[in-house]
């Protein structure tokens, strides 16, 4: 993905998983806006239907997707604000991993996994995926989760259209960290 169709991604990020009311953008309850009125309340880059479908289909994360129709667009995941995804409750495979930076591995140890500012912990089964995610933010730790176990005591997964794994989060004691 070039410079303008990644500087627009971060864009549909910020206003589609933060800030929609930063354009005066509505988003419904499972997160969907009217790609008309995305466009007419961006100003800060030249939205077109056919450049918007493209960054939908061109990038890397799948972060974003299109109705039916395509008329509406919304985030997958990853969202600050409240949105129902409409995702059901999922049995996990057995493991799933987490990536984040050595830097954060102390804290993870006494606190767990929390969601901070976000709907969901995200994970993943790939750890080439987790270690990508951790080296944005430092050195990369792929922390593993015994999910079988936490879905056994009773915590929900949810799946998303792009293969990312949520939960509300993950205690310590499932968790094998890495060793230092």
């Amino acid at each position: 993905m070039n410079k303008e169709l990644t500087d627009i991604s971060k864009y549909l990020s910020f206003v589609l998983r933060h800030k929609p009311e930063a354009i005066n953008l509505v988003l419904d309850e499972q997160g969907w806006a009217e790609i008309n009125a995305l466009i007419a309340n961006t100003k800060d880059y030249e939205l077109s239907v056919d450049l918007i479908r493209l960054v939908v289909e061109t990038n890397d994360k799948q972060r974003f997707s299109l109705d039916e129709a395509g008329h509406r667009i919304r985030a997958n995941q990853g969202h600050s604000i409240c949105v129902d995804l409409g995702l059901s409750p999922r049995v996990p495979p057995s493991q799933l991993i987490h990536g984040t930076a050595e830097r954060f591995v102390v804290q993870i140890e006494k606190e767990g996994l929390l969601k901070g500012n976000r709907q969901y912990v995200h994970l993943t089964e790939s750890e080439s995926v987790a270690s990508s995610v951790g080296t944005r933010y430092g050195k990369p730790v792929c922390l593993t989760i015994d999910a079988k176990r936490m879905h056994e005591d009773g915590f929900e997964f949810y799946k998303t259209m792009n293969n990312v794994w949520l939960v509300d989060s993950v205690p310590s004691e499932y968790l094998t960290l890495p060793k230092r």
